[in-house]
């Protein structure tokens, strides 16, 4: 019986997911520099011509890839512009994190891969609007710290060094996590907020 158009969707993507999960891991493993699309067809365990046909150069993976990273930064600062209680969007968003980090490599690949975007002169992908969404992610939960701090939930200081030792702390598990493999432990949700919650909270 002859595949229906949703079967050939079907199929479209799940060839598409292969190709940006090897490119992904290389990319992340080697650079944007020193992988090349033939590595991530054989990784992907597919043709490098039906790579080419879902991307026409490695640049348009990669800058595909980075998309899914700011897509998540502007997620987060959404999330952090609501108006609910400070304490309780920080507790779903560290949730998050935990859970994406004990699950899988993909957001600590994600985290590494806009860095990489970022530095990389060879790639020029997407500095600019990498920096500005940086920027908006940082203010938004300094502000969000500002907020939580003026309601009592969260302990004193400078929101903005606060935001900036958050996501360091983040970015560096992401790090650890591709550096140490099977011998990672990600460190529980509490010991992530222990800096911004009031003891006992």
């Amino acid at each position: 019986m002859p595949r229906t158009k949703e079967q050939f969707e079907e199929m479209r993507n799940a060839t598409r997911e292969k190709i940006q999960e090897a490119a992904m891991q290389l990319f992340v493993q080697k650079g944007f520099g020193s992988t090349n699309v033939q590595a991530i067809a054989d990784l992907a365990g597919i043709s490098i011509g039906l790579l080419y046909r879902h991307y026409k150069t490695k640049e348009q993976l990669f800058s595909e890839l980075v998309e899914f990273s700011l897509a998540g930064i502007r997620a987060v600062t959404d999330l952090f512009g609501l108006d609910e209680s400070p304490k309780k969007l920080i507790g779903q968003f560290v949730s998050e994190v935990y859970n994406d980090m004990i699950t899988g490599e993909q957001l600590a690949n994600l985290l590494i891969l806009m860095s990489q975007s970022f530095f990389s002169g060879e790639a020029n992908l997407k500095q600019n609007e990498i920096a500005e969404l940086n920027g908006k992610m940082l203010h938004s939960t300094a502000e969000l710290i500002k907020r939580g701090q003026e309601l009592g939930e969260f302990h004193s200081g400078n929101p903005h060094e606060m935001a900036i030792y958050f996501y360091s702390a983040i970015h560096g598990l992401a790090v650890m996590k591709i550096t140490l493999k099977d011998s990672f432990t990600m460190p529980s949700s509490s010991i992530l907020t222990a800096f911004l919650y009031k003891e006992g909270e």
